[in-house]
């Protein structure tokens, strides 16, 4: 029926800074629907409903999250990173290191 997740980010994508959408970002604790095993993370698609500690996804995915995530901004230029498993805060250290790195 759903998806357990922990650690959880609200991942604001922006172009930009042209919001396109939220996602959700976290690690599995428990999955009914056998899709992810426990401790992978998952990258939703666009979050199009919340309430309270459940979340929808534009796939009719329902994910429920424990406890307090965080609230993160990425680029669209970034977004595969975050597809990829790297979580928000890598993805913005990146972006830190990338902008420090002399030319």
């Amino acid at each position: 029926m759903n998806t357990v997740i922990k650690d959880w980010c609200l991942v604001e994508v922006n172009d930009g800074g042209c919001l396109i959408g939220f996602v959700l970002w976290g690690i599995v604790v428990d999955d009914s629907s056998i899709r992810y095993l426990v401790n992978d993370y998952v990258c939703t698609s666009r979050i199009t409903k919340i309430y309270q500690q459940l979340i929808t996804t534009s796939s009719n995915s329902i994910y429920q999250v424990l406890g307090k995530g965080n609230h993160v901004c990425i680029e669209y230029e970034d977004f595969e990173l975050l597809r990829n498993g790297f979580n928000p805060k890598q993805i913005n250290e990146l972006r830190e290191l990338a902008t420090k790195r002399p030319h």
